[in-house]
């Protein structure tokens, strides 16, 4: 029966919806899918995307998480299962080559190597473990399950075997005669080492170090034929040896154990996203692990940023601009309004990406957050119209918007991006009533970016949010998101007045 030890998974059930997932639809509307793609870059082997794929569905699960990542902050362990990992990176390349090399010994001495650094690899991180404070049932259970595998038949089998013949093999001499093309080989009887001979005579004629100007050319990691046949003449001198080999493979062969390949795999979730974490953290922000509950929707973030933009301005040496924001009952919609290139879709996904990162068990930007499980994230944004697309823009947005609130329940997430952009005032103040009103009605959270500024006051569940501007000049955008009545009248005057068009300025132009 296979083992259910794992450190990312509480619930088996979410491993098995892992092991097909593929990205959400939403992923690109909030820019998830670059965030994911920086944080698994440089670590393909791992397959790491699907993991990012696959929201936990209970708080527990969530608590699990945290709990494994506490363990793993602390700088031992962290160190600990980097370097168990760095190892198994060389296990599986020393498995590789015993299958790419052609010559069958030395096929089997890659084997042996890959299962020498197998067992280095599994018993420093068990003697490890064995010391550290773990407090998560993750790293817990794992410890408990490791423990157990080193004292099992299997393991002591093959790492017993592993170092008597590691050692026979070395303890392997061999003379070579080399006259003109023909090499003999023969036992060895304590003839003179004339390679270190030669090294030590002319090591008196050494002048420090030199520049060494010789071009390095790649070789095959495989032997040439030449060095294939010494070593079978080598094998022929020391049968026992070479056969105790050939049987070490057919013994072993699959020697890896799926519980610990699963933690290598699994525990890179982690090790990649913290990775992550501390780079954009270079440039001045900070993360948290968040307060998550699947019951209260009084939710609040404090200092929180676009975690994918956060990376961009990052390698552009820009600071990032972080906002706060809450919800207390009965409030569960922030309706965004404010000028143009203000912030409010980079809020709107910030509001998407944290919930969607902490159902994920892992920190978010901010110093501090209290967020929802949800059971469904949906998200509207702005779309290119499509020529084979039959239906204009404005029946399309009301296609998608239907969909959305069709499936959406009292615990889902919708972040709806400048809807009705396409029609008239008066018919997106229509349509936007309607469409606030039935998420009013399913009591669901919401984030609605809108030029409409009647929609921020529908109700008691209706919070309205401004992108501001620079009080001493109207046309800079602080991309700071505050809770305040919509003003766009109120920017709209601003400008004009900047500029001398407004019309006391106008008035008096016209009359002079």
């Amino acid at each position: 029966m296979a083992s259910t030890v794992s450190v990312l998974f509480l619930n088996p059930s979410d491993r098995v919806r892992a092991e097909d997932a593929t990205q959400p639809d939403f992923f690109t509307d909030l820019n998830l899918d670059q965030i994911v793609a920086s944080i698994v870059v440089g670590r393909d082997e791992y397959d790491l995307a699907p993991f990012f794929s696959v929201p936990m569905k209970n708080v527990e699960a969530v608590d699990y998480r945290h709990e494994v990542l506490d363990d793993l902050q602390t700088g031992a362990l962290f160190a600990a299962v980097e370097s168990f990992a760095d190892q198994m990176r060389a296990v599986r390349l020393n498995l590789s080559l015993s299958e790419k090399v052609y010559y069958p010994h030395e096929k089997e001495r890659w084997f042996l190597d890959a299962a020498r650094l197998y067992c280095g690899a599994v018993r420093t991180l068990a003697g490890q473990l064995a010391s550290a404070q773990l407090t998560s049932h993750g790293f817990l259970s794992f410890r408990d399950y490791l423990a157990a595998h080193i004292a099992a038949d299997t393991f002591t089998n093959l790492a017993a075997d592993t170092e008597r013949l590691a050692a026979d093999l070395s303890d392997v001499k061999y003379s070579m005669d080399i006259k003109g093309d023909r090499i003999t080989v023969t036992d060895y009887y304590g003839e003179s080492d004339y390679s270190a001979e030669v090294a030590a005579t002319f090591q008196r004629f050494e002048q420090g170090a030199v520049k060494d100007y010789l071009i390095a050319f790649a070789e095959p990691p495989g032997m040439n034929h030449v060095e294939a046949a010494v070593l079978q003449m080598v094998a022929k001198l020391n049968p026992a040896v070479f056969q105790a080999l050939d049987r070490f493979r057919s013994e072993h062969d699959g020697f890896l154990d799926d519980t610990l390949t699963r933690f290598d795999r699994e525990v890179q979730f982690y090790l990649a996203y913290l990775a992550h974490v501390h780079r954009i953290e270079s440039a001045g922000v900070q993360f948290c692990c968040p307060s998550v509950s699947d019951r209260s929707k009084e939710i609040n973030a404090t200092a929180t940023f676009d975690l994918a933009l956060a990376d961009k301005l990052r390698d552009e040496n820009t600071p990032v601009v972080c906002n706060d924001f809450f919800l207390n009952d009965p409030e569960r919609i922030f309706v965004v309004t404010g000028p143009n290139n203000g912030g409010k879709t980079t809020f709107a996904r910030t509001f998407g990406q944290l919930h969607y990162l902490a159902s994920l068990g892992l920190p978010v930007p901010g110093s501090k957050a209290q967020l929802f499980l949800f059971d469904r994230l949906f998200t509207h944004f702005e779309k290119q119209e499509d020529p084979t697309n039959l239906h204009g823009k404005l029946e399309d947005d009301l296609l998608r918007i239907h969909g959305i609130l069709e499936q959406a329940s009292s615990n889902s997430i919708l972040v709806l991006n400048e809807i009705f952009t396409s029609t008239t005032l008066a018919d997106a103040i229509f349509l936007g009533t309607k469409v606030i009103e039935q998420i009013m009605e399913l009591d669901s959270l919401c984030v609605c970016v809108t030029f409409v500024d009647e929609l921020a006051s529908l109700g008691a569940s209706t919070v309205s949010t401004v992108s501001t501007v620079d009080a001493a000049d109207p046309a800079v955008r602080t991309f700071k998101i505050v809770r305040k009545p919509a003003d766009g009248l109120a920017y709209a005057a601003a400008i004009a007045e900047k500029y001398g068009l407004s019309y006391h300025r106008l008035k008096e132009r016209i009359s002079s």
